[in-house]
């Protein structure tokens, strides 16, 4: 994809505009180094390379978006200085896509539920009057139906399939379900872009990932929690105790060998 550099659009006039992008970035990015640590886990062949298929076209998103990025900052830092030279404070990715793997069920309804949410953001985002986000938007959609479409199917299958693996599933998502508030809960960035027009209000993606959500759910034979008012914070840079590990592990190469080119 050609990215010009958009520093010059109108859109460059709203404040939180890197921040904005940046979030959007780190959530792809965490969330695919966290299924890439299922290569040579996963309960069959198949099912490791798909969720290593996954994790990379996340990468690829995160790659895009941090080009852009770069281009929004002017500073000269590029998809490397933000992905490993950025301290925990500093990632601005919704708590979902950091907690951590626990079993093949729980990571499996993480990346649907995250997954989700990405497809109907990458909707609203394909009419952003930032064109260079709008253009990855595009790219990403194709990916991320790709994405919700297979894993909707592992939560179906596991979550009607034997009690043990029903009683995981379910266990799952009464872990998970809190987190998703965050989603879809509005703060100044997100404000700001939406007034901008650069992204939507996240509020207006709910009802979509909600039907979208229920309807495997339902077909996974699992039961809804009840809402709560719990709203995590990993969007304001405020992160778990485990996000820092994945981090090291993450960034320990570049920040070993910082001058090496390969």
């Amino acid at each position: 994809m050609n990215l010009e550099t958009a520093t010059n659009h109108p859109t460059a006039r709203c404040p939180e505009h890197l921040s904005y992008v940046l979030r959007i970035a780190d959530g792809s990015l965490i969330l695919a180094q966290g299924l890439s640590e299922w290569c040579g886990h996963g309960p069959v062949l198949e099912e490791d390379i798909a969720f290593a298929n996954i994790a990379l076209d996340l990468l690829g998103q995160a790659r895009l978006l941090y080009t852009h990025a770069g281009e929004l900052e002017g500073a000269g830092r590029d998809e490397d200085r933000f992905a490993y030279w950025r301290d925990e404070q500093q990632f601005l990715n919704p708590t979902l896509a950091e907690l951590p793997n626990g079993d093949f069920a729980h990571s499996v309804l993480r990346a649907f539920f995250y997954t989700a949410y990405q497809r109907e953001l990458w909707i609203a985002l394909a009419t952003s009057k930032d064109l260079v986000l709008a253009r990855i938007a595009g790219k990403s959609l194709h990916e991320s139906r790709y994405h919700v479409e297979h894993l909707g199917t592992w939560v179906t299958r596991l979550g009607d399939g034997t009690d043990d693996s029903h009683g995981r599933m379910q266990r799952a998502l009464h872990h998970l379900w809190p987190y998703t508030n965050e989603l879809f809960v509005a703060d100044r960035v997100e404000h700001a872009a939406s007034a901008h027009e650069i992204g939507p209000d996240p509020e207006s993606l709910r009802s979509q990932w909600q039907q979208a959500v229920a309807t495997v759910l339902t077909a996974a034979t699992l039961a809804l929690p009840g809402e709560s008012p719990f709203l995590s914070t990993g969007k304001q840079g405020l992160h778990l105790e485990t996000f820092g590990k994945l981090l090291a592990e993450m960034q320990s190469l570049a920040r070993a060998h910082p001058d090496a080119r390969w």
